[in-house]
């Protein structure tokens, strides 16, 4: 092996994408980790550089925010994985922002003030899985009851609710 990392070969194949090159442009420490699969390109950033990072994004040109989900990996630590798919109407590409979150401060940055639609995406995953959106507008629940305690798609939440 030459020593080379997956990160870095990934990265090295795709360093005149505009997205890699502009965070590279600001600091090699926001991308963690690269992958490419299946045409589609997927970045590890810092979850305290999230909003930074989609603002650097989205000055590259990646104008549309797709979409913001997340996955509960319990038992496992970090625990979530926020997911942001962004868009590029002009390049026709997408790239996958990841931010790893732990389960002792379920917590991330808004990036409503990038991306105005993010708004009720954070607003899901706040209701569903418990991730909190530091600076978000309105965070509160979108599809539970506001009296529903807990998150119910918290991989251990109780299959029948809390009782």
């Amino acid at each position: 092996m030459n020593g080379t990392s997956s990160k870095d070969a990934t990265l090295e194949a795709h360093k005149d994408n505009r997205a890699v090159a502009s965070l590279f442009s600001s600091s090699r420490d926001f991308i963690l980790d690269a992958k490419f699969d299946r045409n589609e390109l997927t970045l590890t950033v810092p979850r305290d550089n999230i909003r930074e990072v989609c603002g650097i994004v989205q000055s590259a040109g990646y104008n549309f925010l797709e979409s913001v989900t997340c996955v509960d990996w319990y038992p496992g630590e970090p625990r979530f994985q926020v997911t942001y798919h962004i868009l590029s109407h002009g390049l026709k590409e997408r790239v996958r922002l990841v931010a790893m979150v732990d389960s002792i401060d379920p917590s991330i940055d808004s990036i409503t003030p990038v991306w105005p639609a993010a708004n009720f995406y954070e607003r899901e995953v706040w209701d569903l899985f418990g991730v909190r959106f530091h600076g978000h507008p309105n965070l509160r629940r979108i599809l539970m009851p506001d009296d529903w305690e807990g998150h119910p798609l918290r991989k251990d939440f109780p299959v029948e609710g809390y009782r």
